[in-house]
């Protein structure tokens, strides 16, 4: 079953997890610009991977959609409306909205590509001549967050639907020559557990970036998140009051960040350090080059800078690029040491 969160259901805040930063800032970053092409979040059971992806839906500002749309359409951006709103702009006809969360659409293990995709009704197409389309999942994820847990699990079709989908912000289903196109524009969020399986490189590869995360070793630290845990599960309405001034604060972030984005610039000299690193790498393709420079100018933009230094691409490059290195099984070094070492011997 697929759940939209809304405020009805209290959600652990985003600014009481502890540690897991790596995973915090992906997130983070790829709010700040989707285009970076999501995040996949590998690591051991229980490390809070779906606590912490939920809790950045319920953070995010709500968004402005037309009223009785079923692709949350954008009142005035074309790319994020659907068909049907498109003609009633262009025909001068006055659209109501409403505020609404940001969506956070999970995608279920067993679902179908009817689902995921949304189906037309035939019958109706052919007997009455009209269209009627059933949104699925990518319609209701249009301007939000699609989380897949255990995506390594998941059919690999279905995986390429939903980067496919992701990556064009464009979702179109066909049937017997029918053809409909809706929007499609979310944050994807995969996650999993490396020893149920690991996702194929081609498909990994897609992603904008790689979090690994690890169970906490320190005995306190661990103490700490286990109270904050039970604090919450005590009184969550309580918990949420005494994170409200970091959760508002970090919101004015994301929003101000998300501003000042398409005016981060990023010298040549440092787009060249960036293919230096992606080729030592031995990185395959353009995406490592492409999502390095989305994500060092999302980070430049949150810390409030004009232009990107090298302290943003260090902080980057390692999500970035982990994933895409080819595995020699002779290689004893951790894809994320590697990446480490050329940074260092470059920047």
């Amino acid at each position: 079953m697929n759940t939209t969160y809304n405020s009805l259901r209290p959600v652990f805040p985003f600014t009481a997890i502890i540690g897991q930063e790596e995973m915090k800032l992906a997130l983070i970053l790829n709010v700040i610009d989707p285009k970076i092409g999501g995040v996949m979040i590998m690591g051991d059971r229980g490390t809070g991977k779906s606590t912490t992806i939920r809790a950045i839906a319920d953070l995010l500002p709500e968004i402005e959609v037309v009223t009785g749309d079923l692709f949350n359409s954008h009142i005035s951006d074309y790319d994020l409306m659907s068909e049907a709103i498109k003609e009633k702009v262009d025909q001068g006809k006055d659209l109501f909205t409403e505020l609404i969360k940001v969506p956070m659409i999970d995608l279920p293990l067993g679902a179908t590509e009817d689902r995921l995709c949304g189906t037309i009704d035939i019958e109706k197409a052919l007997n009455q001549g009209i269209k009627t389309f059933e949104p699925g999942l990518l319609a209701k994820a249009n301007r939000g967050i699609l989380y897949v847990d255990e995506v390594n699990l998941l059919d690999d079709h279905l995986v390429d639907i939903l980067l496919d989908a992701s990556a064009s912000g464009w979702n179109t289903v066909e049937r017997e020559g029918i053809s409909i196109r809706h929007p499609s524009r979310f944050v994807l969020v995969g996650s999993g557990n490396p020893e149920e399986g690991e996702l194929r490189p081609q498909l990994l590869d897609r992603f904008g970036m790689h979090a690994e995360i690890r169970t906490v070793k320190d005995p306190s630290l661990r103490v700490k998140i286990v109270e904050q845990r039970s604090e919450f599960d005590r009184d969550p309405y309580s918990c949420i009051n005494s994170f409200q001034e970091k959760q508002n604060q970090l919101k004015s972030d994301i929003i101000l960040a998300q501003q000042r984005l398409s005016n981060i610039i990023i010298d040549y000299n440092l787009r060249v350090k960036i293919s230096e690193i992606c080729s030592m790498l031995n990185v395959d393709g353009l995406r490592g080059d492409i999502v390095t420079n989305r994500a060092a100018k999302a980070l430049a933009a949150y810390y409030g800078d004009n232009k990107v230094d090298i302290v943003h691409i260090k902080k980057v490059v390692k999500l970035c690029l982990r994933h895409r290195l080819r595995k020699d099984p002779l290689d004893t070094i951790e894809s994320g040491t590697r990446v480490d070492q050329i940074i260092n011997d470059i920047l």
